[in-house]
Formats: structure tokens, C-alpha cells, sequence
């Protein structure tokens, strides 16, 4: 299938606003989830094109954490199997059902994410994470939800990832954003070669969306470990990108 000229360039200049928006927060997916959608994808197919560039942003975005120390991926060990998990399950069920329904819940749950964000802004803005004794039992059942809502639509899991490090791990908003990351980065490739099998994957645009993402990672990971206030800038970003979620499901839909 061939595209207009201009497809091409708005598939990478997207997928590098993405790319810089789901390494520091989430949801940048909604940003390329419509770019895809707008130039005739079906919902089903542009979730699935879209994997290809979460993975290769995630891919550039941990090499450039690893590389210069600031990737602790030891710590992230208790959260890799549930999450993975259910992003398995969540790919699945995608694969076979719409969309509509998700797409509703998730607007439901940014509103709710939306005040807790709000609430006590300090458990945001920390340097240091709290002490990290928690209940592994709950912590399990977390991100295994979390993985499943990343497998099934992807956009806004880097949101409920930050939540879940910073609220429920009790790590610094600064040091959830590498690990958060990497575990998109294990998460999705279980969820990409599902969604190849299906073969709902248009490749031409998925690579140039995986680009422009890859651009946009790098760009976002120096800046998380470089800028003396990314925690504060992640946290106001967090803020925009929850109510932008808010809007474009609500009203723009």
C-alpha cells in the first residue's frame, strides 16, 4: 500500500514526539495511535504497527540508561515476570477483540490518575525513594495489570508504570523512569511477535514510526539523566499528558 508523500514524514516527526513523551511519562502512543488511525489504519492494525516503534524507542532508550550507569536493572527483577505476564495475556486478548470498551476505561482511569497525581505532589518530587518494603503479594497483582493493559492498548502504560514504581515500589519518579523503561522494553517483545503472528502489522509505517521514536528516546533519556530538575519536568509533563489523555478520549474521539 503506497501513502502521500507527507504520511511519511508526519510518521517519523510523530514518532519522535512519541518516542521523547513515553520515555519520560507515557502516553505518547496516543500521539501515533491517531497519526495511524488519520491516515485510514483500523484501530486493531495501528495498535499492532505501533509495537515496532515502543520497541526500538525502549531498546535506544535502555542502551543510553545502561551506558552511562543510570539503569539499575537488578532492582526491576520482582516486577519482570508479572508484568510480562500479563502483557502475554493482554496481547491475546487484543489480537481477537476491539478496542471501544478498553478505550473508555482507560479515560476513566486517567481521570482517577489524574488526582492522585495532584495529591501530596512531594511523593513525586522526591530525590529518594521511600523504604521499599512492600507487599509483594499486592506489588504482583500490580504490574501484572499493568503488563496486561500495556499488551492490550499500550497507551498510557508508561502513566500507570510511573504510579506503580512511585505509589505503590516507592521509588523516586526519577529513578521509576529507567526502570519503567526497561520493563517496557522486556514487555513488549513478547507482545510484537503476537502481533506478527497475527499479522497485523503494516511494516512500512512501523519502521518509520520506530525512527522517529528512537530519536525521540534518546533525545528524552539524556535529557532525564542530564537536567538537574527532570523529576520536577517529568512531573509537570505527567500532568499535561494525563489531561491531553483525558481530552482526546472524551472529546475528540
Amino acid at each position: 500500500m503506497s501513502y502521500d508523500w507527507y504520511v511519511y514524514i508526519l510518521s517519523i516527526l510523530a514518532g519522535a514526539l512519541a518516542g521523547f513523551i513515553n520515555t519520560l511519562t507515557g502516553s505518547g502512543s496516543l500521539v501515533t495511535l491517531a497519526m495511524l488511525m488519520f491516515v485510514g489504519l483500523p484501530a486493531n492494525y495501528a495498535n499492532a504497527t505501533n509495537r515496532l516503534g515502543v520497541l526500538t524507542q525502549s531498546t535506544v532508550a535502555v542502551f543510553t540508561f545502561y551506558h552511562n550507569g543510570k539503569l539499575n536493572y537488578q532492582s526491576a527483577g520482582g516486577f519482570v515476570i508479572p508484568s510480562v505476564l500479563g502483557a502475554i495475556i493482554g496481547t491475546q486478548l487484543a489480537v481477537n477483540v476491539g478496542e471501544k470498551v478498553i478505550d473508555q476505561s482507560i479515560g476513566i482511569i486517567m481521570v482517577v490518575m489524574l488526582f492522585v497525581i495532584l495529591i501530596k505532589p512531594e511523593r513525586w518530587l522526591k530525590t529518594n525513594g521511600e523504604s521499599r518494603q512492600n507487599n509483594k503479594i499486592v506489588v504482583f497483582i500490580i504490574f501484572f495489570l499493568v503488563g496486561f493493559y500495556a499488551g492490550f492498548l499500550q497507551a498510557g502504560v508508561g502513566i500507570l508504570l510511573h504510579v506503580a514504581f512511585v505509589l505503590g515500589a516507592k521509588y523516586s519518579i526519577k529513578d521509576s523512569i529507567s526502570l519503567k523503561t526497561f520493563l517496557v522494553f522486556l514487555f513488549t517483545i513478547p507482545s510484537l511477535f503476537i502481533f506478527i503472528w497475527s499479522g497485523q502489522v503494516v511494516w512500512e509505517l512501523a519502521i518509520l514510526l520506530s525512527i522517529g521514536q528512537s530519536i525521540g528516546a534518546w533525545l528524552a533519556a539524556h535529557f532525564a539523566m542530564k537536567h538537574p530538575l527532570a523529576s520536577l519536568w517529568t512531573y509537570r509533563m505527567l500532568i499535561i499528558v494525563v489531561i491531553m489523555s483525558i481530552i482526546h478520549i472524551f472529546f475528540l474521539k
